[in-house]
């Protein structure tokens, strides 16, 4: 099997997704629905943890991009150029999920509303990230160029969190996240915190996964170019 050939680490995620996923999913499914939004409601199961993630992925990125400028470690400027691509990814997700859950709420599936705007703000953070690295061919330059915007893209994170209090918003306001006690049932806390769990597991697990095959993407580059050379001479 593919996950018992993978490292430790890699193996606990993976296995840690394969039981979490769909544990949520299961308690997803059965929980009671919402008393206003209805079975529209269940979206919420996706959308929230993807949403979750995405945001963990800015966070993530930040970090490993100031750590590359600190330290000029390549490692740090691989995980950094990893989380980008998965960040994207579950931003793309969490788009999908609201635009999905939106249509029988809202009555439309976009509207510029602050929290959906910020959210895709960060999509285009990460697209623009990804472009950069695709464009430049100085590698040195590459990673410190791509490290300046993963830091500078860290600032729409916590206006995506904070969007709802900030401005007047269509979007509803935090149901688990409250200074006071939580507004959502136990039967639809726990699934939602399970799916939110599986999701991060999950998030490591394709890091991991990235990580790698960015590596021997390098190492097949650097290959490539010392061939060019000695065929030059």
């Amino acid at each position: 099997m593919f996950l018992l050939k993978l490292p430790t680490w890699q193996r606990i995620m993976g296995w840690g997704t394969v039981v979490l996923l769909p544990t949520g999913l299961v308690l997803a499914l059965t929980a009671p629905p919402d008393a206003f939004q209805g079975p529209a409601a269940r979206i919420m199961y996706v959308h929230v943890p993807s949403a979750w993630t995405a945001m963990f992925a800015g966070a993530v990125l930040f970090f490993n991009s100031v750590m590359y400028l600190w330290r000029r470690h390549k490692s740090w400027d691989t995980a950094a150029h990893a989380t980008a691509g998965i960040g994207a990814v579950f931003t793309v997700l969490a788009l999908l999920g609201g635009s999905i859950w939106g249509k029988p709420i809202w009555g439309v599936w976009w509207t510029w509303d602050a929290r959906l705007t910020a959210t895709a703000v960060l999509l285009m953070i990460y697209a623009g990230y990804l472009m950069l690295r695709a464009f430049l061919d100085d590698p040195e330059k590459e990673a410190r160029f791509a490290a300046v915007v993963g830091i500078i893209g860290m600032i729409d994170v916590p206006i995506i969190h904070f969007s709802v209090k900030w401005w007047r918003t269509l979007h509803q306001a935090p149901s688990v996240m409250k200074p006071d006690v939580p507004s959502m049932p136990f039967e639809m806390f726990l699934p939602l915190l399970v799916m939110t769990v599986a999701f991060t597991v999950f998030f490591h697990y394709l890091l991991f996964l990235r990580m790698q095959l960015l590596q021997k993407e390098k190492l097949i580059e650097a290959q490539r170019q010392a061939v060019l050379r000695e065929v030059q001479l």
